[in-house]
């Protein structure tokens, strides 16, 4: 295992070796800025206008919506962070420990995958937001070959601020989130003075089943960020305080999730067809005057950079678990080539953004649920990860368990994968439970979790020895862990 201390330079050099305690001078309020820039796009106010036009909801009930879903999925995000401080290792790299050097390849290949889908979402909506500005601001229209160049554009910017690592990250989520809070301000001070509040208000009721349901959906992009979460915290000291984890991750999401969403469906009002046109972002330059929507685009922009930025940096650190052997900058461009490629074919090819958006997004929570399930009650059992262990991946590693697979785990989570897609429903595929009530009302996700969860809580567990850590990195003389046979 490599000790070598990280330089202070720019250039993050560290790969999925755990951070030693030597070099844990990370603080956890650094926490907020990064979830508040994880949020911010402006697919959420999109979603928004959906929950009031394909959902049915009200103002109220969206409202609800937006308030309990960063509450649900965040509280998730912070929970796992937890187990970034105790490893000081990546989340897939901890999850060694949990389905053994082999089986972490298969729950590690679906998570990487799945991060192709959100990342090129998010590269395709960034270029929509350029050529946006271009249209407005000097009347230049779409085109084959513009779509190609901003898109280019867009995941080169990506590439470079994800490769350069977690500090510029921090220093960029920082300087977004006031900048990106202060438009927002300005966009919900002109809706609140041009918004007919009588319309929106008076809008009917929809379904309970609506309103669960539309809580997945907005959920699902902060579950997306679960293995993620202890990414961001390796750099922790062990002692600090683990409900400032949950805290700023819940905080920091809500304070974008809850606004925007309120935005988008109130803007949904007036006009409609925002929910479920093929370019989502181009419909601020028309509701929105030239002074206002052309520095918000520019701001979200910048958000969205950090959305992808964010996803590819723990892309990297997937790929090198998964036995890409390359440095972890290198490993991000794995990651850009893919984003390219399905953009492409997702701005000229699709027919329907939002329609593939709403589809990935609800895959996506059932992908990453399973996952969290196991991972999550893995972690409530235990205190500490072996570094040793977890950068070995032979069979001396005390993570091998048997062949290579701990049983237990890779049971529970494909089993509840398994369940989960039953439950399932989008515009492409439809499981046979998908009728049922947890299936009307979106809940395939959460029945992934505690599917997942009960079956590796209560399936026999081999029986465990104790190993000898007094070498393990970040362990103190003398020190055990209890570790599976």
């Amino acid at each position: 295992m490599s000790t070598t201390a990280e330089s202070e330079g720019a250039l993050e050099t560290r790969g999925l070796e755990p951070v030693p305690d030597a070099e844990r001078t990370g603080k956890t309020r650094e926490l907020f800025p990064t979830w508040v820039a994880a949020n911010i796009s402006v697919l959420l106010l999109t979603m928004g206008a959906g929950l009031i036009v394909s959902n049915g909801l009200n103002f109220w009930q969206v409202l609800v919506v937006a308030l309990v879903s960063p509450l649900l999925s965040y509280g998730m995000v912070g929970l796992i962070s937890i187990a970034g401080k105790r490893g000081g290792s990546p989340g897939m790299t901890l999850s060694r420990a949990v389905f053994g050097q082999r089986g972490n390849l298969f729950p590690g290949a679906l998570i990487w995958v799945a991060r192709w889908g959100w990342e090129t979402i998010n590269a395709v909506t960034g270029a929509y937001a350029i050529l946006t500005v271009l249209n407005i601001c000097f009347g230049v229209e779409s085109s084959t070959w513009l779509t190609v160049v901003t898109l280019v554009a867009f995941v080169s910017c990506t590439f470079l601020i994800s490769g350069l690592g977690r500090k510029i990250l921090h220093i960029c989520s920082t300087w977004s989130t006031y900048a990106f809070g202060a438009f927002s301000v300005l966009v919900l001070v002109y809706l609140l003075a041009e918004t007919d509040w009588s319309a929106v208000f008076d809008k009917p009721a929809g379904s309970t089943a609506m309103m669960v349901a539309g809580v997945g959906t907005i959920a699902a992009g902060g579950i997306s960020w679960v293995p993620t979460g202890p990414d961001f915290t390796r750099y922790l000291p062990r002692a600090a305080s683990n409900k400032p984890l949950i805290g700023h991750a819940i905080g920091g999401a809500g304070i974008v999730v809850v606004p925007m969403v309120l935005m988008g469906a109130v803007m949904a009002v007036s006009d409609p067809k925002l929910s479920s046109a093929q370019d989502p972002v181009s419909f601020l330059g028309e509701l929105l005057p030239m002074w206002i929507a052309v520095p918000y685009l520019l701001m979200a922009l910048i958000g969205m950079l950090l959305i992808n930025s964010m996803s590819m940096y723990s892309a990297g650190f997937t790929a090198m678990t998964l036995g890409i052997k390359v440095p972890r900058a290198w490993a991000v461009s794995v990651n850009a080539v893919i984003s390219l490629i399905f953009g492409y074919i997702l701005m000229n090819v699709a027919t329907s953004f939002m329609g593939s958006f709403i589809s990935f997004l609800t895959l996506l929570a059932v992908a990453f649920s399973a996952w969290i399930g196991v991972f999550g009650i893995d972690m409530l059992r235990r205190k500490t990860y072996d570094g040793e262990a977890l950068m070995d991946t032979k069979r001396t590693s005390a993570y091998w368990y048997r062949a290579g697979f701990a049983w237990q785990a890779m049971t529970a989570w494909a089993i509840a994968l398994v369940v989960g897609l039953l439950f399932t429903k989008v515009d492409w595929f439809s499981g046979p439970l998908a009728t049922s009530w947890i299936g009307r009302h979106g809940l395939g996700w959460l029945a992934t979790i505690v599917i997942a969860a009960v079956l590796y809580a209560v399936l026999p567990k081999t029986p465990l020895v104790e190993r000898d850590a007094a070498s393990t990195d970040g362990k103190g003389e003398g020190e055990t862990e209890l570790v599976s046979a």
